[in-house]
C-alpha cells in the first residue's frame, strides 16, 4: 500500500499547479506546519531586504520560496535583466519577501532564516548576494551549503548554519509570510509593482518590464 506523506502531496500539487507560472501554496502557516516558533534572534524582526533606490516611484515586490524551482528560474532569468535595466541606474526600490510555500519542509524554512541571518549581520547587499547563491545551489540545500555559501560574505559561516537549523529568523520568515498571504500571494515567485501583481502563463521578464514601464509612465 502507498504512504502518502504530507510532503508527497505538496510536491503533486507543486508540479500539477506550478507547471504554469509558479509553485501554488497559500493559507496560514498553523495550516502547514505543526513547528513550535523558535525564539526570536537578536534584531528581531528585521525589515524587508531592499536593492535599487528605496525612494524610487515604483516599487517591484517580489515574494519567494528558496526550495521553489519556479523561484530558482526567475532568480537566474528574470532577477538578472532587472537589475540591469533599473537597480543599475537607481529607478526603482526592489523589494525580496519571504514565502515559504513550503515546497520542502526543512529547505524552505532554513534557507529563508540562514539569508536573514546574512542580512542581520552583513546588510542588505549581501542578503541579495547570499539570496542568488541559494537559488543557485537549490539542488544542494542544506546545513554545510548554508554555511559554505558565505565565502566571502562578511558572516561566519557557522552563524549562518546554526540560524538555518534552528530557525531563528522564523518570526520574521513568517510574518513575511503572512503579509503575503493578506496580500493576496497564492504562490512563487509573485511579482507586484506598484502594488499591481504581473500575470504571467511562464516565469519570464517581459511582464516585469512591461508592469515597471507602465508604472513609470503612469509616475
Amino acid at each position: 500500500m502507498t504512504r502518502f506523506t504530507r510532503r508527497s502531496v505538496l510536491s503533486a500539487t507543486t508540479v500539477t499547479l506550478g507547471a504554469l507560472a509558479g509553485c501554488a501554496g497559500g493559507g496560514s502557516e498553523s495550516a502547514e506546519t505543526e513547528t513550535a516558533t523558535p525564539t526570536p534572534a537578536p534584531g528581531q524582526p528585521l525589515s524587508t531586504p531592499v536593492a535599487g533606490d528605496p525612494e524610487a516611484d515604483v516599487t517591484v515586490a517580489v515574494y519567494e520560496d528558496y526550495a521553489c524551482p519556479h523561484c530558482a528560474t526567475y532568480s537566474e532569468s528574470v532577477y538578472p535583466q532587472v537589475r540591469e535595466d533599473y537597480l543599475a541606474e537607481g529607478t526603482i526600490r526592489y523589494e525580496f519577501h519571504d514565502f515559504p510555500i513550503p515546497v520542502d519542509e526543512d529547505a524552505s524554512w532554513q534557507a529563508a532564516s540562514a539569508a536573514r541571518a546574512v542580512q542581520d549581520n552583513a546588510g542588505d547587499e549581501a542578503f541579495f548576494t547570499y539570496s542568488k547563491r541559494l537559488f543557485a545551489n537549490q539542488n544542494q540545500l542544506g546545513p554545510d551549503t548554508y554555511a559554505d555559501l558565505t565565502e566571502g560574505i562578511d558572516i561566519d559561516g557557522e552563524t549562518v548554519r546554526a540560524a538555518a537549523t534552528g530557525e531563528l529568523y522564523r518570526p520574521t520568515v513568517s510574518g513575511d509570510r503572512e503579509a503575503g498571504i493578506d496580500r493576496g500571494v497564492q504562490g512563487t515567485p509573485a511579482v507586484y509593482v506598484n502594488d499591481e501583481r504581473v500575470e504571467w502563463s511562464e516565469v519570464s521578464y517581459e511582464p516585469v518590464r512591461a508592469a515597471i514601464e507602465a508604472a513609470r509612465s503612469d509616475g
